[in-house]
């Protein structure tokens, strides 16, 4: 009689246990899932902070006579077309994050040149409103380099367990995808030069 409960008892065990470890499974990457997430929404929201520097940075050059107004014109156009460029973080495709950070580094280029040129207009350089945008703006590149480095940290062992044997069984079965890294476009690996220097 005992022995007819055996097998049962097996199967019930077995199927307890696997549940088990299919609930930690589909539990744990809905944690990785959420960091993901969470750190790049911490990316946009560098972005976003040096976007909103930059009407401030344009309103106090042009308070500078005879600053070229295209080099102001590409920076105010390169802000406007990033800052219209939405991501869903919990949807992100690989197109859509290599389209927000194109975006991104056109609005990096532009403040570049805007530094250059500003090289040549010493009254500029000099002012301190000029130089307190200038260094929160050094202070943003980095907190968007540290941002993005950070989300890639968290991005990579999260999209290695959806793509790992048996995890990816479960991920597949919940839509768990692998996220896109940010990529480091030619040039964007250095924050814009900033010089304090007063100029003569």
């Amino acid at each position: 009689m005992k022995g007819k409960w055996v097998v049962p008892g097996i199967i019930a065990g077995v199927v307890l246990l696997l549940a088990m470890m299919f609930g930690g499974t589909y539990n744990s990457l809905v944690q990785d899932r959420e960091k993901v997430t969470a750190a790049f929404s911490n990316v946009q929201t560098q972005y976003q902070r040096r976007a909103d520097l930059i009407p401030n940075l344009v309103n106090t050059v042009k308070g500078s006579s005879n600053f070229e107004q295209e080099t102001l014109t590409q920076v105010v156009e390169a802000r406007s077309k990033a800052t219209s460029i939405q991501v869903d973080p919990s949807k992100a495709t690989p197109e859509e994050v290599a389209k927000y950070e194109e975006a991104q580094g056109q609005v990096g280029s532009a403040l570049g040149r805007l530094i250059a040129v500003a090289e040549s207009y010493p009254d500029l350089k000099a002012s301190a409103a000029y130089q307190d945008l200038m260094s929160q703006l050094e202070g943003t590149e980095n907190r968007i380099q540290v941002a993005r480095s950070d989300y890639n940290e968290v991005a990579r062992p999260y999209n290695a367990r959806v793509q790992t044997f048996p995890t990816n069984l479960i991920a597949g079965l919940f839509g768990f995808d692998k996220r896109a890294y940010f990529e480091a476009a030619d040039g964007s690996d250095t924050a814009p030069s900033v010089d304090f220097g007063t100029g003569n």
